[in-house]
């Protein structure tokens, strides 16, 4: 049986590093798709379920923390990876919080990024075999 190829949804207002994270996630063979804010991200996983969803947190119109509250509002169970390029405690706390996995800083280093991938997708993976 093969392994289904795991969707990935990246939310970031700055084009360049969401079309590099894109790129590079398929580059390791996932479904990556992009999109540039918070409203943007929630259209989307109202038509296509994701496996997870990669955000910035500081974006216009609707920031990444509040993103990931009304993400887990209506999604509790899509996991999340938040990006930033500023390194606040606070954010970092709120995010955790919310229930964000985990909290990268930008630039973001691919070997951090695969790692914490393979811990969600592995998790996942046991949850579903455990039947939790």
């Amino acid at each position: 049986m093969g392994q289904k190829i795991k969707k990935i949804l990246v939310v970031d207002d700055e084009e360049n590093a969401r079309l590099g994270l894109s790129k590079l996630l398929g580059q390791e063979g996932y479904d990556v798709e992009s999109v540039g804010n918070g409203y943007e991200a929630l259209d989307f996983l109202r038509r296509q379920k994701v496996n997870l969803v990669i955000s910035d947190i500081n974006m216009p119109e609707m920031n990444g923390l509040t993103f990931l509250r009304e993400l887990h509002r209506q999604y509790p169970s899509t996991e999340v990876i938040m990006i930033t390029a500023y390194g606040e405690v606070e954010s970092y706390l709120e995010a955790m919080n919310l229930g964000a996995f985990e909290y990268i800083h930008k630039p973001v280093k691919l070997d951090e990024l695969k790692s914490v991938i393979h811990k969600i997708f592995s998790r996942s993976k046991a949850m579903s075999a455990s039947g939790a």
